[in-house]
C-alpha cells in the first residue's frame, strides 16, 4: 500500500516561483518526500524521461487528428511517428529550459493522490484546487499546437507503480532516497 513517486516541478513552474506552493499541497495531504533536487536537464535525461513510445504516439495522434477535425482542420502530420518525434523534442526542449525541481514523494496511494492534486494534463480542464486548475488554468492543447509547443502545465506526476519506479531511477541514484519515519506514520 505504501508507494512512492515522482514529481517534476517543470521549467514554467520554477520559473514562476511556485516551487513551495507545489510542494506544500502534497506535503499537505501527509505524503513524505524521501529525496528532492534541483536539476538541470541534459539531452540524456530529457530522453530518457519522454522516450519516443509507439502506443504514447499513436494515441497523441488520434487524439491530435479528432481534435483538429472537430475544428475544421488538417493535421499537417501524415502518421504517427512523425508527430511523436516533433513532441519529443518539443517535450525534451522544454524540459532543458530551466532547471527541474524532482521530488519523490513516499506514502499509501501516494501516486493517486499525486494525480489527483495535479490534476489533468490539459490545465484549461483541471479543477480548481488542483495545482494545474489554480496556477496553469489558461493554458490548453489548442493554444500549444497554434504555438508549435508543448503545454505547460507546470508539473509532471508518475501515473502508475511501474512509470514512477522507471522515472525515479531517471532522476535519482538509490543513495539519494531516505528512510525516516514521520509522526503519522505510525496510524498506517
Amino acid at each position: 500500500m505504501i508507494e512512492k513517486t515522482l514529481v517534476l516541478i517543470k521549467p514554467d513552474g520554477v520559473s514562476r516561483n511556485l516551487i513551495g506552493k507545489i510542494i506544500s499541497r502534497f506535503e499537505d495531504t501527509g505524503l513524505k518526500i524521501i529525496g528532492m533536487k534541483m536539476i538541470q536537464a541534459d539531452d540524456e535525461i530529457a530522453k530518457r524521461h519522454y522516450p519516443l513510445d509507439e502506443e504514447w504516439a499513436k494515441n497523441v495522434f488520434e487524439k491530435t487528428k479528432k481534435g483538429y477535425e472537430a475544428q475544421g482542420k488538417e493535421l499537417e502530420y501524415k502518421n504517427y511517428l512523425e508527430l511523436g518525434r516533433e513532441l519529443q523534442s518539443w517535450l525534451c526542449d522544454f524540459l532543458k529550459e530551466c532547471p527541474v525541481v524532482a521530488v519523490v514523494f513516499e506514502g499509501p496511494h501516494a501516486i493517486e493522490l499525486v494525480r489527483k492534486i495535479t490534476g489533468v494534463t490539459e490545465p484549461r480542464q483541471a479543477l480548481p484546487g488542483t495545482i494545474r486548475g489554480d496556477f496553469s488554468s489558461i493554458e490548453s492543447y489548442t493554444l500549444a499546437n497554434d504555438k508549435k509547443r508543448v503545454v505547460r502545465n507546470l508539473i509532471h506526476a508518475s501515473d502508475s507503480r511501474e512509470t514512477a519506479e522507471k522515472e525515479i531511477s531517471i532522476w535519482f541514484k538509490p543513495e539519494e532516497l531516505h528512510n525516516y519515519q514521520k509522526e503519522i506514520e505510525k496510524y498506517f
